[in-house]
């Protein structure tokens, strides 16, 4: 594509891209949607459905992964295991597929089925996608798959050393991608955690800064993707991994904050690896732990060292979400548990609002909110449908029959399914026409 073209369409990106951090609200630029807090605005995805009721296409994949997909344009974009291969997806909001893009080679697979290198997500601005692989494959197309970069982070940054496979999802906010690198073996001098922001439309380095903490043997490996917090206090980077939330300023990295806390020094567990990413929303930042310890909430206008009375605003001592990421709306703060409990605290105090049960099984996908509910997406494919609200509802329970990790993605009056085995468009009204490919 011609570099000149490119950058002018950028350009004419960028307004939208720092008014809303991405595509337009009929999009899905995110893996935790528009605002990347999990919240589907405006949209209307239906309640119940089946492997069978109200799919509106479902089509074959040409391999597992765990990755969640972006939508712009009329087109979805997902990651895959594809043979030997990690490809980029587009498929039609018909469920055409249109072109597939190598995101070069890697066959790993982690946890027997639980993850592979094709788990980060893509993100887009509406004309163009980035794509992330566990390979360190990170490339740039337009919607048409004409490549506009491409580089391989792992060798520009120093080999991946993280247990179960690299799967930050890098955050696509104001012209620029944002990612941290938090793996290695403690040792400072290698500089192996890092924190990047490039420049999206060429890739070019904007700012690096290591990421120094005090954490040690696996609980150096984060699995958490960063986000870019939004609110009256402005707007900051967020990472979390190796014992440490941290924010960095945007423009060049600086460090405004760091909250600690999460494992004590005097019973320091070696592999309290974090996954799960923090949740926020104006005035609060959610930040989970793992393996049944704590969650904080933290103030976004802290600085330095977040402590109580000084920027944390509550503990919750127990229960945190291992790996599905913290979702706040209406003053609630709702944890899906991994074994898919849902615990809703006050957002305001951290006091327990109530700890109900839903679907029993392995939750590994991140809590979605749309009208006025919360879609809990189980690893044997089960989504429980709740009423969002002080008082705990379960409206629905749907199985697709397919085994899921991927989140689930509202846009307008569909729901998207990415399973291990299919993408499937779910809504109350099947369009003329639109059976789907592999119907």
């Amino acid at each position: 594509m011609n570099a000149l073209r490119f950058l002018l369409s950028m350009s004419a990106t960028i307004p939208a891209l720092l008014l809303c951090g991405g595509a337009s609200a009929d999009g899905w630029p995110h893996w935790r949607g528009p605002n990347q807090d999990g919240v589907a605005q405006g949209a209307t995805p239906p309640t119940t459905w089946s492997a069978t009721e109200n799919i509106l296409w479902r089509l074959p994949l040409p391999g597992p992964a765990g990755s969640t997909p972006v939508v712009a344009g009329g087109r979805l974009m997902l990651t895959s295991q594809d043979g030997p291969d990690i490809s980029l997806l587009c498929v039609s909001d018909e469920g055409e597929m249109l072109w597939k893009r190598s995101l070069g080679n890697g066959t790993a697979t982690f946890r027997e089925d639980e993850g592979n290198l094709a788990s980060p997500s893509p993100s887009t601005d509406g004309k163009h996608v980035w794509a992330f692989a566990g390979n360190g494959s990170l490339a740039c197309f337009d919607l048409e798959g004409n490549e506009a970069w491409s580089m391989d982070v792992d060798k520009e940054y120093g080999p991946f050393d993280i247990q179960f496979g690299m799967a930050s999802t890098p955050v696509l906010h104001g012209g620029r991608l944002y990612l941290q690198l938090i793996h290695g073996d403690g040792d400072p001098d290698t500089e192996e955690a890092r924190v990047i922001c490039l420049e999206a439309a060429t890739g070019k380095e904007v700012w690096s800064r290591k990421r120094l903490t005090g954490a040690r043997a696996e609980c150096e490996h984060s699995y958490a993707s960063p986000l870019v917090y939004r609110g009256k206090e402005g707007e900051f980077l967020v990472t979390h991994g190796a014992d440490y939330a941290i924010a960095y300023r945007l423009d060049d990295g600086g460090e405004l904050w760091r909250c600690g806390g999460m494992n004590s020094p005097g019973n320091y567990h070696s592999t309290l690896r974090f996954v799960a990413s923090p949740g926020f929303s104006d005035g609060l930042i959610v930040v989970p732990t793992a393996k049944n310890g704590p969650v904080l909430a933290v103030a976004p206008a802290a600085s330095g060292e977040v402590a109580e009375g000084s920027g944390l605003l509550w503990r919750y001592p127990e229960n945190t979400p291992d790996v599905p990421s913290p979702l706040v709306l209406d003053g609630l703060v709702y944890l899906c548990r991994e074994n898919g409990n849902l615990l809703c605290l006050d957002a305001q105090t951290g006091k327990k609002v109530y700890q109900k049960r839903t679907t029993v099984d392995r939750h590994r996908a991140s809590p979605l909110a749309a009208d006025g509910k919360l879609y809990l997406t189980s690893r044997a494919g089960v989504v429980s449908v709740v009423q969002a609200g002080r008082e705990f509802e379960l409206l629905a329970s749907n199985d697709v029959e397919e085994p899921i990790a991927s989140s689930p993605v509202a846009v307008g009056n569909r729901l998207y399914l990415r399973t291990y085995q299919s993408l499937l468009a779910i809504s109350e009204t099947k369009a003329p026409g639109q059976s789907g490919g592999g119907e």
